[in-house]
């Protein structure tokens, strides 16, 4: 496809401040023009009633490839991505083998060249994310990964991860942290509290997730570093983060939308895909989630996908952590936040755009002249009712299963290519 146009669509873009009803003109892949007299061309798109954005960029994803094909590989969600708006992601390290060496780096790389959404390689901190012995850094760079993170589990030795937040900003990458103590989490299954105990299942204290919050942070202030906060499900991690903030530490957060949807009550259902890492909190946290994401003190919301088989949830207290999310995402924010008057569509599409763009330091989340034409149209009125036969990645475990949402995605646009249509 040589061009492209999408006309009469309302197109916003936090990148340049920009909400107006106008044209979008893509040539060779790129944007060309925004309105004005635009040439000929090879294809129209015609997005009246629809608005046009960056396509999102999901800066926390498990794609299961290598080694657990069963339940994702890259090309299966790349193709959930697309159908949710995704054009970029961030592939977490957890696979078998892990990513902790350039050749697996590469292979994701190779692998994903033709997928309809753009992968970008997220590298272990420590070899097989055991904690004990730091990967060479410089040789995940060098094979194309952009950022570091032991996700799944922290970096329980303090020293290695205060060694690779160092020199991470030196290789021109991101270190992002899954924030937990693992003493304290004690391999507990749920939130600690009234539904832990009531379902008679070993619970997580909040203070698992805020001490490692806490960590992280003192860590970026001594040594005036950045971090990125990843999954962030608690009242005081949110205050933690705001506090970091306002004291100019260099810190950066997200949360994910089963966080601003979803409490503990949930849980009530012994439903496996209600459990996830961390888990499902309490009202005050998730309404504490909802006011970190109006004050900025959130800077993103990534949906932490997580693909896991039928077989693997079918048992609430066994299964596997872990839910699936791209294709739900936009949906979710748009109806928990958006059309709820908490956040406008504008905020939300930095959130989930823009934002996660700067974080990684990527070429996304925009539509500036010359930007990779990477955009998500979608209809933000309509609703659908999520069926998880529907979804096109390989896995089910969806939390919002059933649920009535609020906006769909029409077409996703990847580097001037239509890579999916309602």
């Amino acid at each position: 496809m040589d061009s492209l146009l999408i006309k009469n669509a309302r197109v916003i873009d936090p990148s340049q401040n920009l909400d107006t009803q106008t044209d979008i003109y893509v040539k060779d892949g790129v944007i060309a023009m925004l309105g004005g007299e635009i040439p000929q061309c090879d294809n129209i798109i015609d997005g009246e009633n629809l608005i046009a954005a960056p396509g999102l960029v999901d800066m926390h994803v498990h794609l299961r490839d290598p080694g657990q094909t069963q339940k994702e590989d890259i090309i299966s969600g790349c193709n959930a991505a697309a159908a949710g708006g995704v054009t970029s992601l961030l592939a977490m390290p957890n696979t078998i083998p892990t990513v902790d060496n350039g050749e697996t780096v590469e292979y994701i790389l190779e692998k994903s060249k033709n997928a309809n959404s753009k992968v970008y390689v997220a590298a272990s901190i420590t070899k097989g994310l055991k904690s004990k012995e730091a990967c060479d850094l410089k040789e995940l760079k060098y094979a194309g990964a952009i950022a570091l993170s032991d996700d799944g589990r922290p970096v329980e030795n303090t020293a290695i991860l205060r060694n690779a937040m160092i020199a991470a900003p030196e290789l021109n990458m991101t270190v992002v942290a899954h924030c937990e103590d693992l003493f304290l989490a004690d391999k507990g299954k749920i939130n600690e509290g009234k539904v832990s105990k009531q379902l008679g299942v070993k619970g997580i204290p909040k203070a698992a997730e805020d001490c490692g919050t806490a960590r992280e942070i003192a860590l970026a202030a001594a040594d005036n570093v950045p971090i990125h906060i990843c999954h962030v499900s608690t009242k005081t991690s949110v205050d933690l983060i705001r506090d970091a903030k306002n004291r100019g530490v260099k810190v950066t957060a997200e949360t994910a939308p089963h966080y601003f949807t979803f409490t503990e009550q949930e849980l009530l259902k012994k439903d496996a895909d209600f459990r996830m890492n961390p888990p499902l909190r309490t009202e005050e946290d998730r309404l504490a989630v909802i006011k970190g994401l109006q004050d900025g003190t959130l800077d993103a919301i990534a949906t932490d996908h997580a693909p896991h088989t039928p077989e693997e949830k079918a048992d609430f207290v066994s299964a596997p952590n872990g839910s699936i999310g791209m294709e739900t995402s936009l949906s979710a924010g748009i109806t928990s936040l958006v059309s709820t008057g908490l956040l406008t569509i504008n905020q939300l599409i930095e959130k989930m755009s823009t934002n996660p763009a700067r974080i990684l330091k990527i070429c996304a989340g925009t539509l500036k002249i010359g930007a990779p034409a990477d955009i998500v149209l979608f209809d933000i009125n309509e609703k659908w009712t999520v069926d998880p036969d529907k979804l096109h990645g390989k896995s089910k475990n969806t939390p919002f299963k059933n649920m009535t949402l609020q906006g769909k995605v029409k077409y996703t646009i990847k580097d001037g290519e239509v890579v999916y249509k309602q």
